[in-house]
């Protein structure tokens, strides 16, 4: 485990808690997000990213330093099939568009606090049972296979177990009621649909952490380093999924270069295991290699991506700039 000063610790909390204040006082109007304002915003979570990549690499080390880079970026890339169920969220519940920063940003808190606790499960797991990045590496082919195979898009937000939960616990009305997740009827406290939607949202995070956390904890078994970079990831979701939105089909090949990414992960994880395992001559893949690795996949499959667009997706650009 790295020697993490308690200041550099502080400092992070401290970014994280004033970027989240700063980011709802600047949308405590609901409004439609624009190309323009999510692309600033995009802008400003990397490059918060990257400026506290360079504090790690200047405090900790080079080696700390690439692996909270490879750790963000791949974090990074698969929070994209994320956006792609935000969009089917919201299109199920109809959700109109000026609302939905706020329901990502509380989403957002909960994945912060959710994924705090899943990778801090992880890491003392790791550091217990080496045998168990196998189990991580079958959960990491296992979505692999998902993806190629279309597995991976039989989502139904109106099923999920949080929602259903939901209207256990607490009447849902049927229309919306402005930016209020609760709202009085008849004398009683009543839920809006937009609450619905956190839980959709939320039960969707934890869905992608059975993913996310052995990928993550592929590169790096630090507790610090593993949950900063998932945070500055998250912290981006938001900005990214309205610079997308309305032209995530236009990356088709996208979802081929994550099983790409996530099945080159596993076999990671395996070398990782062996490794420790059976014999310290079996090589690992160091993190340098990985971080190519996913940034040349993900360079490649944009590319493509943009080289031979999908049929529609004229019409689709159009749409979203509508």
């Amino acid at each position: 485990m790295l020697d993490v000063p308690a200041w550099l610790w502080i400092a992070f909390a401290v970014t994280v808690v004033v970027s989240l204040a700063v980011d709802l006082l600047a949308h405590r109007d609901t409004h439609v997000i624009g190309f323009k304002e999510a692309a600033a915003w995009s802008g400003v979570w990397i490059g918060l990213a990257i400026v506290f990549g360079g504090v790690v690499f200047l405090v900790l080390g080079p080696t700390p330093g690439v692996e909270y880079t490879t750790a963000w970026l791949l974090e990074k890339s698969l929070s994209v099939d994320n956006l792609f169920v935000f969009a089917l969220i919201f299109a199920y519940f109809k959700v109109p568009r000026e609302y939905q920063h706020r329901v990502l940003f509380f989403g957002v808190i909960g994945a912060l606090v959710f994924r705090g606790i899943f990778l801090a499960a992880g890491v003392a797991v790791v550091s217990r049972f080496t045998a168990v990045l196998f189990v991580f590496a079958a959960i990491l082919f296992y979505s692999t296979y998902k993806i190629l195979t279309g597995q991976d898009e039989s989502f139904d937000p109106g099923q999920s177990f949080a929602v259903r939960m939901l209207r256990r616990i607490v009447p849902v009305r049927d229309e919306y009621a402005g930016p209020h997740f609760f709202v009085k009827e008849d004398g009683r406290r009543v839920a809006t649909p937009l609450l619905a939607v956190v839980a959709a949202i939320e039960a969707a995070d934890l869905v992608f952490a059975v993913d996310s956390v052995p990928a993550v904890l592929a590169v790096s078994d630090d507790t610090f380093i593993v949950y900063t970079s998932n945070a500055f990831a998250i912290l981006g979701l938001r900005a990214l999924y309205f610079l997308l939105a309305g032209l995530l089909d236009r990356f088709h090949y996208l979802s081929k270069g994550l099983a790409l990414i996530l099945s080159f992960i596993g076999v990671k994880l395996i070398l990782q295991a062996l490794h420790k395992m059976v014999s310290p001559d079996i090589p690992e893949i160091p993190s340098p290699v990985s971080l190519a690795v996913i940034a040349v996949v993900l360079a490649v499959s944009v590319f493509l991506s943009i080289r031979r667009p999908p049929e529609g997706a004229k019409e689709t650009e159009r749409a979203a700039e509508d």
